[in-house]
């Protein structure tokens, strides 16, 4: 039996306990199941292309590596990410449940709280973030509009000019009135994102090699490598940081996989999402960025300073829009769902999914993200932690499913209290997972701060897959090997 009271059909549980169900939370039913291979296709497009996935992008080429060094260091990346993907995707898109539901297979019905909490909190300061990235976009589009309006950048309230507030609260108002009109809304505007970028990078790739000339097309941008070795060395951690570029995502894309028609869909929508979309427009975004070199005496990583300098109003005009648009897909995927859910779960009784999202919108206000992105010993302190707390959940919850339950779950026992529930474990709480994020927690963020500070060689992007494999390994080895019998609901297969 399935219910509508809300834009997405979900199915309802007879039983279930109100602090961990709402129609949000709920199974999605199969007439919910709407997401083809074009919607998770543009969903990673709106992912992909932003100022910050531009700016990421365009700095591998800074490596040290030749052309082919990268994209190749590039294909193995995406590859795993692709892999990677499909493996967190498949429980949400068979029961077509959410990450923190997710979670509770692993962490129990309570214990997933905190993995929720911890996710919720990488989303929510980057939410901030990147509405204050899209923000200076504004600005610059109102100074081009109103030239007059750049009176107003000269004083500094809280870290802000009054524009640059104006610019700032005005994007976060734009975003929480398309964010809080539901996932069927969400869904149509990142199948607009991801498509109009293209049109407009392609159209920068041409007017840069229009003026510049086809040695754009070189796709090296830095001296090479000193001995073979290095190059190995740089290859495989350009490979790794892509990996660690999607680590957010990793744990969440099961908020998405859930509207999934089917498994196929899904795996062709992260095909073309993932390894395909990612490496075209790495492609043309060094073509771009090569571009400057010649155009303007000086590689320009940041579009929107690209746009700004080309000089023409209509093309600022138009660049602005784009990356402001572009910007807002990207809040949507990696930054927004995520923690409007897991704030859910916390209270599926008062809060759901709108409402969470209301709350995650007001906290990205308090962090203060100008002044965070201001201050890298925050940024370093602030991915060092919880970015490396990412891996050793991810790796805890690949284990669990299909080492350890052997992808059987009975989907009734997510929504339950009762102690004969099979995920209520101890209380609500998995002991053996517990430990296992403890111990590879504590290792994966003690080499990345201790290497972030020059006390050990530093790991770098390196602490993700240490962190996943290490508490795979440890919670493999402390879990037995059974699960509760399958009684597959909504199944998208």
């Amino acid at each position: 039996m399935s219910s509508k009271s809300g834009d997405v059909p979900t199915l309802m549980i007879t039983g279930a306990h109100p602090k961990l169900y709402n129609h949000d939370l709920a199974p999605t039913a199969p007439e919910g199941r709407t997401w083809g291979v074009f919607s998770l296709f543009a969903m990673w497009m709106s992912d992909v292309h932003s100022v910050g996935g531009y700016t990421f992008a365009a700095s591998l080429f800074f490596l040290g590596l030749t052309g082919w060094q990268v994209l190749i260091s590039m294909l193995v990346g995406i590859t795993a990410v692709y892999f990677l993907m499909n493996l967190i995707g498949r429980p949400s898109l068979r029961y077509g449940i959410p990450f923190p539901v997710v979670a509770r297979i692993s962490f129990g019905v309570m214990g997933a709280n905190l993995a929720a909490m911890v996710r919720g909190v990488v989303g929510i300061v980057w939410y901030g973030v990147q509405t204050y990235f899209a923000s200076k976009a504004v600005q610059v589009l109102i100074v081009t509009l109103v030239p007059s309006a750049a009176d107003l950048t000269h004083n500094n309230i809280v870290g802000l000019s009054t524009l640059a507030w104006f610019s700032f609260l005005f994007m976060w108002l734009f975003q929480l009135l398309i964010f809080l009109s539901g996932m069927e809304r969400i869904r149509r505007f990142i199948d607009f994102c991801g498509p109009v970028v293209y049109v407009v990078m392609f159209a920068l790739a041409i007017w840069m090699l229009w003026q510049a000339g086809f040695s754009s097309l070189s796709l090296q941008l830095s001296p090479p490598a000193a001995s073979n070795a290095a190059t190995i060395g740089v290859m495989a951690n350009a490979a790794m940081l892509i990996v660690a570029y999607f680590s957010a995502l990793l744990l969440n894309f099961g908020d998405f996989a859930r509207f999934g028609k089917n498994e196929q869909a899904m795996k062709m929508g992260n095909l073309l999402g993932l390894p395909v979309n990612f490496l075209v427009f790495s492609i043309i975004t060094v073509i771009v960025t090569a571009g400057t070199l010649k155009v303007f005496g000086e590689a320009i990583m940041d579009p929107v300073l690209i746009v700004e300098k080309i000089g023409n109003p209509f093309v600022v005009i138009v660049g602005s829009i784009t990356f402001i648009v572009a910007t807002m897909g990207i809040n949507i995927v990696a930054n927004f769902v995520s923690p409007a859910y897991d704030i859910s779960n916390l209270n599926p009784q008062r809060i759901n999914f709108r409402l969470g999202g209301l709350i995650t919108s007001i906290l990205s206000v308090l962090v203060c993200p100008w002044l965070f992105v201001a201050s890298p010993s925050a940024i370093t302190l602030f991915v060092s932690i919880f970015g490396s707390a990412l891996g050793p959940m991810f790796g805890i919850m690949i284990a669990d499913y299909y080492l350890v339950k052997k992808q059987i779950v009975t989907v009734e026992d997510l929504y339950t209290m009762s102690r004969s529930g099979a995920f209520n474990y101890d209380g609500g709480w998995n002991r053996n997972a517990l430990i296992a994020l403890a111990l590879s927690g504590t290792l994966s963020i003690g080499l990345s701060l201790f290497g972030a500070y020059g006390l050990i060689f530093n790991v770098g992007d390196w602490g993700w897959l240490i962190g996943a494999s290490v508490g795979g390994l440890i919670y493999r080895a402390l879990s037995k090997e059974q699960g509760p019998v399958s009684i597959i609901v909504g199944a998208g297969e």
